[in-house]
């Protein structure tokens, strides 16, 4: 008996023992099917959050976002959808616009008559005697080009009749050669070169073409050169005025100098344009006040001293595509909002006084439901897996815009308060439109130079424009341009 109950004990310790070794072998297959669901449901959540950025990015064009026209593509969308909606007014321009229609004028500079040679009824022949009143019609042309005015400049020399000493006159400052053209041939060059990016090749061609002008590309070099060497001081002056100006608006683009991406930044007001070129897109500017307009772009908060004001025209486009895209509702009230907000402030401008309290504070009420609203509907969406390199979990885009739709509400709706800020950064984007034009043209510059010379001559042609200023006359003295500066 007691040698078989032995046996059974050990048979039974046996069995307990390979129960035990079973069930760790199961806990710990457990624990690796448990770690391996776990990586694959990151990895399916961190698949699923690209999936839904490609799929944004897909959606995206010109027209919902802040991508160029170019990067449209062959498949451009038609262009029958505006940020601002129907207004309600025809099409054209509209009633009080002056128009550019080609009008006669009193004074006409040539003159000729037509009198009939004969009666159209019986026959009989007529003269000029006989006129009794007449018809005009007026064309409006060119001049025919005319060969270069040479003036000659002669330095005399006269002799004293007390001591006999030879004394010649002094040639004007701006005569430095024997032979040199003169200051409307160079302001012309100038125009054409920077203000409407012709090539130098082709300028040289078309001087020669149209003036019979026989300009070398170094010739134009030099005359650009020299050019943007006189605006230096008005540029710097028109740097100040931006600078102290109560609302500036601030962009930046990239700029390719010898073979390498730099930053043009772009300083803007309604009268006043100035641009820097730098090697560092964060090198934003010093000794800035008043209200700054722009788009969001983080460094420019670094800057102390000022108030911000944000680009609603880039809020509009990123919400029309979390309309069109995500098919988000929240997005379409925001949208409606703002157009009404911004239709209300250019009436309240056409007539002369601002909103009334009462309608801003019904507007900012309606905006934080709106952002509340769309902060409900994220939060009940499901969480997006981490990303594969780690870090914060990924919010989806219509998150990441409510966020800073709550965070900077003052800064968004500045424009309601302050009738001098602007809804939209347009006239910094519309300045640094034609920049890029010209690199597109171009592709970049040779030199550091050659970069800071254009973005000194286009400041000064924009400015002139903005000032209403004649452009040749302009380039001709830029001595005088800081006299003429109308006040900001």
């Amino acid at each position: 008996m007691t040698q078989a109950a032995n046996q059974g004990d050990c048979t039974g310790a046996a069995e307990l023992a390979g129960t035990a070794d079973e069930m760790l072998v199961l806990r710990f297959e457990n624990a690796v099917l448990r770690e391996r669901v776990t990586r694959q449901n990151e990895a399916i959540g961190a698949l699923e959050a690209r999936i839904l950025d490609l799929e944004h990015r897909l959606g995206l064009n010109s027209s919902n976002s802040g991508k160029p026209p170019s990067s449209d593509g062959l498949k451009k969308p038609a262009r029958v959808k505006s940020l601002r909606g129907r207004s309600g007014k025809r099409t054209g321009g509209q009633k009080g616009h002056p128009g550019d229609t080609l009008r006669q004028v009193a004074t006409p500079d040539t003159v000729i008559d037509h009198y009939p040679a004969a009666c159209t009824h019986c026959g009989t022949g007529l003269t000029t005697a006989m006129a009794v009143s007449h018809a005009r019609r007026q064309v409006f042309d060119l001049p025919e080009p005319r060969p270069l005015v040479v003036t000659e400049h002669r330095a005399h020399v006269c002799c004293c009749p007390s001591c006999g000493a030879a004394t010649r006159a002094r040639f004007p400052e701006e005569v430095t050669a024997p032979v040199q053209y003169g200051a409307r041939i160079c302001a012309f060059a100038v125009y054409l070169l920077h203000g409407h990016f012709v090539p130098e090749d082709r300028l040289a061609e078309l001087m020669g073409d149209l003036f019979g002008v026989r300009l070398a590309p170094a010739t134009i070099a030099r005359m650009s050169r020299t050019c943007a060497q006189r605006l230096q001081g008005f540029i710097e002056a028109v740097r100040d005025r931006v600078n102290q100006a109560k609302v500036k608006h601030m962009d930046e683009t990239g700029f390719r100098i010898g073979g390498q991406t730099q930053w043009l930044h772009v300083f803007s007001t309604t009268l006043l344009t100035f641009y820097r070129v730098s090697a560092r897109r964060g090198g934003i500017p010093d000794h800035v006040s008043g209200i700054v307009v722009h788009d969001h772009w983080k460094p420019y908060y670094t800057m102390t001293g000022v108030l911000h004001a944000l680009c609603n025209a880039h809020h509009l486009r990123e919400l029309k595509a979390l309309i069109e895209i995500e098919k988000e509702k929240w997005a379409c009230k925001m949208q409606g909002l703002l157009r009404r907000a911004c239709h209300a402030t250019n009436l309240a401008r056409q007539c002369g006084r601002p909103l009334e309290a009462s309608f801003i504070t019904r507007i900012q009420r309606r905006y934080d439901a709106i952002v509340n609203e769309g902060m409900n509907f994220h939060r009940a969406q499901p969480a997006l897996g981490r990303s594969q390199h780690g870090g914060r979990r990924p919010r989806r885009i219509g998150h990441n815009l409510l966020a800073r739709l709550r965070e900077r509400k003052e800064d968004v709706l500045r424009f309601l308060s302050d009738p001098d800020v602007p809804f939209t950064n347009t006239q910094a984007e519309r300045d640094a439109r034609m920049m890029k034009l010209r690199q597109k043209m171009s592709g970049g510059f040779r030199s550091q130079a050659g970069a800071e010379d254009f973005a000194t001559i286009r400041a000064a042609l924009s400015t002139a424009k903005k000032q209403g200023w004649d452009i040749l006359a302009a380039l001709m003295h830029p001595e005088s341009l800081l006299f003429a500066l109308k006040p900001t």
